[in-house]
């Protein structure tokens, strides 16, 4: 793996993963376009995408039951519906920082449900997160009751997706490319049932609505960014480390924020800086444990005879 090919997939990553946080915040603000909807598409692009991918033999699926990843399928949906209507309700910058709860709530699931045990250190580092995210909830100018009941539902749908990820590659001995091959057109089947339940299909400001041909082509890239975001993020993962992504992912949260009250004009208290530092050191500080909780389990292994 040349540094090259390296830089080119965090570029990759890194343009797909802000260009769709502004490309459906525009979506949603600007043209009005409806939620779901925009989240059938990028399920139905990213299901086309795989496909497309099998076929170049980019990975080989597995067989798997339907009924295995029901769960999965289920929170998969619920974690982009609810994220998606958080980016809506929400400003850019208080929506980045409720994703940033998501560690808090798989410790919390973990801890509760898994049996899992964490060090001291870890769960301390928590107290930073959950209070930035506070603080600037609290002093968000454009706070909305219903966008933090969307933030939340998503935090902890998104947590137990994640955690779910994990152990059912562990279960079914798959990867994450072969995980969501069959998860996707699961998704995108449950959306298809709902989206009439809550928006309109035809007519004005439905999906098969009299759109622009510009607002179709916004649509139709959003789709292809999103597949890219979850390819790009797979193919890091998978050729350098959780780490690497974890450092990069950092330096997304801040280049986001900064072009949500840029872009968006979305306005900013010293408060609410207060707070984005302090969930930013509380990231940096559980990355930081984490890594090198790794390297120690990693030295240990090598150790044994």
């Amino acid at each position: 793996m040349g540094p090259g090919r390296l830089a080119a997939g965090l570029l990759v990553n890194l343009a797909a993963s802000i260009c769709i946080v502004f490309l459906n915040k525009w979506l949603y603000v600007r043209l009005g376009f409806p939620n779901l909807s925009l989240t059938l598409v990028h399920f139905a692009a990213t299901w086309l995408g795989l496909g497309l991918c099998q076929a170049l033999r980019v990975f080989a699926p597995k067989s798997l039951r339907p009924r295995q990843l029901l769960p999965l399928a289920l929170s998969f949906c619920g974690f982009v519906v609810f994220t998606n209507l958080s980016l809506q309700s929400n400003t850019i910058g208080t929506y980045q920082l409720a994703k940033a709860m998501t560690t808090p709530a798989i410790v919390a699931i973990q801890s509760l449900f898994y049996g899992k045990t964490f060090p001291l250190r870890i769960k301390l580092t928590l107290i930073p997160i959950t209070l930035g995210v506070f603080l600037n909830s609290y002093y968000d100018v454009k706070f909305n009751f219903l966008g933090m009941v969307f933030a939340t539902l998503g935090v902890l749908v998104t947590s137990l997706y994640q955690v779910w990820v994990g152990a059912k590659q562990h279960e079914l001995q798959v990867n994450s490319m072969q995980l969501l091959y069959y998860q996707a057109p699961m998704s995108s089947a449950m959306l298809l049932c709902i989206v009439p339940f809550f928006e309109p299909v035809f007519g004005e400001g439905g999906i098969f609505g009299p759109w622009t041909l510009s607002a179709v082509l916004m649509v139709l890239l959003s789709g292809i960014i999103a597949f890219m975001v979850n390819l790009s993020i797979y193919w890091i993962i998978g050729n350098t480390s959780p780490v690497t992504y974890n450092m990069f992912g950092h330096f997304k949260f801040c280049i986001t924020l900064l072009g949500g009250y840029l872009l968006f004009k979305d306005p900013l208290s010293f408060n609410q800086v207060l707070g984005i530092l302090c969930t930013l050191f509380g990231i940096l500080a559980y990355t930081h444990f984490k890594l090198s909780e790794q390297e120690g389990s990693k030295s240990k292994l090598v150790q044994r005879p």
